[in-house]
């Protein structure tokens, strides 16, 4: 059994997952990997380096990492299992080891959405976020996120509450459980609605340099990542440029110009990445078709009496914003205002421009 091999060596916290997947493309044997007493033939690899992890290695018991993870209740999958997950496999310095709780292959991980943002998140863009995944309802999409407070939260909530499988990747092992106040969210993720999974054995804690190592994790298990706030130095940039190398599809949502967590938002899209402000943005962007319950006249979100007005006037065709303003008589800030929420609502879209069309 050599997965035991893989095990022991993520137990060492002084390694990290690019040094056990070094030894394992020099070896190309996890077992000799292991049990190796010569690194001097590895490019690059320092003596101290080399020591020191004969020093650790000698203290590890393969069959006690593995006991440990067993009498936890943790599902594991190495870097040569078969059933890794091939997203994952593709990446720069995939993890060796994929600790889980939980059903990750109730998951369909050929429609896996990352979605990052910020912690500080406002109400506006937890809506708009809540508001988009809501239009996935009973689908096979699994959301991908990384349990934190703010965006993430707002995320695997969203999935829960409208029937979708969803992910979460944390930057500790199992022992701990970060934030606090997730602990019901993890459960509820664990217990028949997706996974939680990590890259860090039970005992890793929740260091501050592990967060952004778990970004890349995120994005890495994902299609395309939808960023919902961020500012220039936000951690969700981190994940949207891991994004970017990975080849995956990068997409935001704009958010207030007047709030600085959406200047990172606003950096990324006149980079290149597509504007996304309901969820068929989302699948056109990922080539995706899935089939969706439209809403209807009878269950379309109440209507105030000028946005009735706006919906009437685009009963036929698309119009321009002077249309719109020409038909409804209102005061062009009323008119954008109006606009901009029947947006967030997935009633109307813009397309060509300033044009506006029905959605439902």
């Amino acid at each position: 059994m050599k997965n035991k091999y893989w095990v022991a060596l993520s137990s060492i916290e002084e390694i990290d997952s690019s040094f056990i997947q070094r030894l394992y493309n020099y070896f190309g044997d996890i077992e000799t990997a292991f049990n190796a007493n010569d690194l001097s033939a590895i490019d690059g690899l320092s003596v101290r380096k080399a020591e020191n992890f004969f020093r650790i290695r000698d203290k590890v018991n393969p069959d006690k990492a593995v006991e440990k993870v067993a009498e936890r209740g943790i599902k594991y999958l190495t870097f040569e299992d078969e059933n890794y997950p091939k997203m994952l496999h593709n990446i720069d310095n995939p993890p060796s080891v994929i600790y889980y709780k939980g059903d990750l292959f109730d998951c369909n991980l050929n429609k896996t959405l990352a979605v990052v943002g910020s912690r500080k998140a406002s109400t506006y863009a937890k809506d708009a976020l809540a508001k988009i995944i809501s239009e996935f309802q009973n689908t096979d999409i699994c959301i991908v996120s990384g349990l934190a407070t703010g965006i993430d939260t707002t995320a695997h909530i969203s999935a829960l509450e409208n029937n979708l499988k969803t992910i979460g990747v944390i930057a500790s092992g199992f022992d701990f459980t970060y934030p606090a106040a997730n602990k019901d969210l993890y459960k509820r993720i664990e217990n028949g609605n997706g996974a939680v999974l990590t890259e860090y054995y039970p005992t890793f804690e929740p260091l501050k340099f592990r967060f952004p190592q778990r970004n890349r994790i995120v994005s890495g298990l994902s299609y395309g990542t939808l960023v919902a706030e961020a500012s220039l130095k936000s951690g969700a940039l981190i994940t949207s440029n891991l994004t970017l190398e990975q080849g995956r599809e990068l997409m935001c949502i704009p958010g207030l110009i007047t709030n600085p967590n959406t200047q990172g938002i606003y950096k990324l899209l006149k980079n290149g990445a597509s504007l996304v402000t309901c969820a068929d943005d989302v699948l056109e962007a990922l080539g995706w078709e899935v089939k969706m319950e439209q809403q209807t006249l009878f269950n379309l979100p109440d209507l105030s009496e000028d946005e009735k007005c706006i919906y009437d006037a685009l009963e036929i065709e698309d119009k321009c914003v002077d249309e719109l303003q020409a038909f409804t008589k209102l005061s062009i800030d009323n008119l954008l205002m109006y606009l901009t929420t029947m947006e967030l609502k997935g009633i109307i879209k813009q397309v060509d421009g300033d044009r506006y069309k029905r959605v439902v």
